[in-house]
């Protein structure tokens, strides 16, 4: 058997050492010796094979650890991007969700009831009926309404109903009919007075999933309605703008963050007329318009057209050739969040202008008297700001001049100046304060037998009012309110027309005391 060479050295070793020791050296202990230092060599090259195999298998061992490492890690990685995929999923779906909740929670899904009233008597100082109402004075036939604090007699009331509702795909829908009616009956019972009218019918469709870009949150539309963006000076009872009829459009067409628009054609009709066939049929005006809106800027411009309205009768008795069958109109507002730049409150500024067809400025598209050379412009601002913790003030001023208007060289001119103050007492009871004052220059140059008139009109309220919500809001409602208002005017007014207010009987200039008591709500 050969030994390998470093044992054969160890061996060698072994024996030179005990050689030096002076151990036995005979030759049977040597080789006794030799037989027992290869037996070692043996069992030490056995255990050195064994630990190599060891060895051989721990370095496979952690060439598979390193291996099922690898994979571990690899399989780590998918599992976290699968758990980044699911939690982005996850996310996706809560805002979802988060989005048909909000939508549910704006939209009010289901019915809705909601409504406009007020009632009250009304009485002179002699305890008998008197003329009353925002557009009794001559201007009021052209538009100039003046306060209506203590100045109404009729009860009118709107009652509007609702249903909203939220599909799964985020698309909503609205329906809403008006009920409104009218009159000066004071009776329980009034079916024979009654002007009882659907004023409104009309769909909704928003939100709609399939629709991208710049019309993506738009609303469509169609049916018989007031417009979405009218807006009014309610110390006056007067729109700023009125649009209103039959027709469809859309809101919201979103150009930028602050830049929108709303398109809508309205169908309205004139009064009846014999055409030269005998046929009785109706003067049809159709308004097209473009609603802008750029921040707290609007600019409104829209086009009319009623074909044939020129063989319509004009002022009761003669048909007039001239009158417009076209015009157009626009208007530029300014919806303040503010007091006019000055103090917290709210402010609106508007000025129309329109011409032909479109010189109607605030209730557009409604009169058809109108000739094709007619032009109005009209200013309406109105602001409202708390001056102190116990007091509120409301101001307005309203203005217009309409020039051949129904007949060529007629002119009309007139303003309004409004204020309301308000003083709270308690948290159910205030006292409200209004002043009017109108100045008017009207020269109707003979239309509907009017004659030419010039002079001033004011009128002074005061009214102690109860009520259940927020005092300090003076918009807030319901309302009962007790008033007494004195008014007066020039007495050239009273000879304007023989079918207006001015000049009936106990109804004249010298002075007018008005009692009375209202209640107004909304909700």
């Amino acid at each position: 058997m050969m030994m390998k060479p470093h044992y054969l050295a160890v061996a060698i070793g072994l024996l030179l050492s005990s050689t030096a020791q002076g151990a036995d050296t005979s030759a049977s202990a040597i080789e006794a010796r030799f037989d027992l230092l290869e037996k070692r060599l043996q069992l030490a090259e056995n255990r050195a094979a064994t630990a190599e195999a060891r060895a051989s298998e721990a370095e496979q061992q952690v060439k598979k650890l390193e291996t099922r490492t690898a994979s571990n890690e690899q399989q780590t990685r998918q599992v976290a991007k699968r758990a980044e995929v699911t939690q982005q999923q996850t996310a996706e779906v809560a805002k979802k969700t988060e989005t048909l909740a909000s939508n549910n929670s704006n939209d009010n899904s289901g019915f809705k009831f909601s409504g406009y009233a007020r009632s009250g008597v009304i009485m002179n100082n002699s305890g008998t009926s008197t003329e009353s109402g925002p557009y009794v004075t001559p201007a009021g036939q052209t538009g100039g309404a003046v306060g209506r604090l203590g100045n109404e007699n009729n009860t009118y009331v709107e009652l509007n109903l609702e249903h909203k509702q939220t599909m799964a795909s985020g698309a909503t829908s609205r329906y809403k009919v008006m009920l409104a009616d009218g009159q000066r009956n004071y009776n329980d019972w009034t079916g024979t007075t009654s002007a009882l009218n659907i004023r409104q019918a009309f769909v909704e469709l928003g939100s709609l999933p399939t629709f991208t870009g710049p019309w993506k949150d738009s609303t469509l539309w169609a049916g018989k309605r007031f417009d979405r963006d009218n807006f009014d000076i309610h110390w006056l009872d007067s729109d700023v703008i009125f649009l209103a009829g039959t027709g469809g459009g859309i809101y919201d067409v979103k150009w930028g963050d602050n830049l929108k628009s709303n398109f809508s054609l309205y169908g309205r009709n004139f009064d009846d007329l014999t055409n030269k066939q005998n046929n009785d049929t109706l003067i049809e005006n159709y308004i097209v318009t473009a609603n802008n809106f750029a921040g707290p800027f609007q600019w409104m411009v829209s086009g009319l057209r009623a074909k044939n309205n020129q063989e319509r009768e004009n002022s009761g008795t003669l048909r007039n050739s001239n009158a417009a069958d076209s015009g157009y109109h626009t208007m530029l507002a300014y919806h303040g969040d503010s007091f006019y730049g000055l103090r917290e409150g709210t402010s609106k500024t508007a000025l129309l202008y329109g011409h032909g067809l479109g010189a109607e400025v605030k209730s557009l598209g409604s009169d058809g008297y109108l000739i094709s050379e007619a032009s109005t412009l009209r200013l309406a601002t109105y602001g409202m700001t708390p001056l102190s913790k116990d007091w509120s003030i409301a101001p307005a001023v309203l203005a217009q001049q309409s020039k051949d208007r129904y007949i060529s060289g007629d002119d009309y001119k007139w303003v309004t100046l409004n204020t309301r103050l308000i003083q709270k007492i308690t948290d159910n009871f205030e006292l409200a304060y209004e002043g009017s004052y109108q100045y008017m220059d009207l020269d109707p140059q003979g239309f509907s037998n009017n004659n030419k008139v010039k002079g001033g009109f004011y009128k002074l309220t005061f009214a102690p009012t109860f009520k259940v919500g927020d005092i300090s809001n003076m918009l807030s409602r319901p309302e009962i309110r007790f008033f007494a208002s004195y008014m007066d005017w020039n007495k050239n007014l009273d000879s304007y027309s023989s079918s207006d207010s001015f000049g009936t009987d106990g109804f004249t200039a010298g002075g007018q005391w008005n009692f009375g008591i209202q209640m107004e709500t909304w909700f």
